[in-house]
C-alpha cells in the first residue's frame, strides 16, 4: 500500500501543468519556447485590434475574419482564436448580420482611462475656446515614436468639416502638431529619429531632409509656433504650438487646421491663439507663468 501511494505520489511529481516534467534543460527551453509563443500570440491579436482601427475597416463598418487574416499576415484558424477570445473579452465585437468584427467598447473604454488625465481634462475647455474664437478645428496631439497621434479634436457646428483626425497618425515630420512637439529637438535628435537620407515628400512643399525640417523647426521656434502651408496634404494649412508639463518638458501640442480658402489669410493670427491656448494649458500642468515667459522669449 505504501510502495502504490509512493508511486503514485513519484508519478505526480512528474506532471508539470499537465506534460510529463522533463529534465532541467529542457524543462528551461521548453518554458522559454511557450513565452515566445505567448509573445507571438499576444503581438497577433494587437495587430488584429490596429487592423480592425484603420480608417478602412472603420468606414466598411468593420472587417471579416478572412480579410483580417490576410491583412495581419495570419493562418485564418489564428485569427479566428484570438478573435474569439477577444470578443469573450469585450476587446471585438462582432456584427450578428454580417459575420464582421469591429472593435469593441472595451477597447474605448481603456482609451479613455488612458494618458495623463490632468492633461487630457484641461485639454477639452482650451480646445473650445479656440474654436470659438477662430471658427476652426482644434487639436490636441502627442508623439508617437516618428508621427503624431491625435488625442481630441474640437470642430465648429458647420456644414463643412476636415475630416476627425482622433485616433489617427500623421508624420511628424510634415505636420504642424509635429513640428511643435519636435520644438526642443536639435539637428542630431532629429537626424537620429528620422535618419540623415532624403525622404519621400508628400507635397511639393514637404520638408526633404532633416536640414531642411531643422531649419522649419528654427523658425518655428522664434515664432513661438509651427506654421505649415500645404505640407502635408494639397490645400491643407495649419499652426500648432507646443504644451509642456511642470517640468517644461513638451508633452503635447494644440494646433488649428482647415483648408487654405478658409484659413489662409488668418494664418498668422490663428498661430497667436493657438500659442495662446497652448500656454493656457501649459499652466494648467503647473508650469510657473515666469518660466514660461522666459522660454516665449529665450
Amino acid at each position: 500500500m505504501a510502495t502504490s501511494r509512493r508511486g503514485k505520489l513519484q508519478f505526480g511529481n512528474l506532471l508539470l501543468n499537465g506534460h510529463l516534467a522533463l529534465p532541467p534543460a529542457q524543462r528551461s527551453a521548453t518554458v522559454r519556447a511557450m513565452a515566445v509563443e505567448r509573445s507571438r500570440s499576444f503581438r497577433r491579436a494587437l495587430g488584429l485590434l490596429e487592423a480592425l482601427g484603420t480608417d478602412d475597416v472603420v468606414a466598411a463598418g468593420g472587417c471579416g475574419v478572412n480579410e483580417l487574416a490576410t491583412l495581419t499576415g495570419m493562418d485564418k484558424s489564428q485569427a479566428s482564436r484570438l478573435l474569439a477570445t477577444m470578443a469573450d473579452a469585450g476587446y471585438v465585437d462582432r456584427d450578428a448580420r454580417t459575420r464582421r468584427y469591429r472593435l469593441g467598447w472595451q477597447v474605448f473604454a481603456l482609451a479613455a482611462r488612458s494618458g495623463d488625465q490632468r492633461l487630457l481634462s484641461a485639454a477639452g475647455p482650451v480646445l473650445v475656446r479656440l474654436v470659438r474664437e477662430i471658427g476652426e478645428s482644434s487639436h490636441l496631439s502627442v508623439l508617437r515614436g516618428t508621427a503624431v497621434l491625435t488625442l481630441l479634436t474640437e470642430s465648429p457646428s458647420r456644414a463643412v468639416q476636415a475630416v476627425s483626425w482622433v485616433g489617427r497618425l500623421a508624420p511628424a515630420t510634415s505636420t504642424s502638431s509635429g513640428r511643435a512637439l519636435l520644438l526642443d529637438h536639435d539637428r542630431g535628435q532629429l537626424a537620429a529619429m528620422f535618419g540623415s537620407e532624403r525622404w519621400p515628400a508628400a507635397t511639393a512643399k514637404s520638408p526633404r531632409d532633416v536640414d531642411d525640417l531643422a531649419e522649419r523647426i528654427t523658425l518655428a521656434r522664434a515664432a513661438g509656433y509651427a506654421r505649415v502651408e500645404e505640407e502635408s496634404e494639397p490645400g491643407l494649412v495649419a499652426v500648432a504650438a507646443p504644451v509642456r508639463d511642470a517640468a517644461g518638458r513638451i508633452v503635447a501640442a494644440v494646433n488649428l487646421s482647415a483648408p487654405r480658402f478658409r484659413l489662409g489669410r488668418r494664418l498668422a493670427r490663428a498661430g497667436v491663439a493657438v500659442a495662446a491656448a497652448a500656454a493656457d494649458l501649459t499652466a494648467a500642468l503647473g508650469r510657473p507663468a515666469p518660466a514660461m515667459m522666459e522660454e516665449a522669449f529665450a
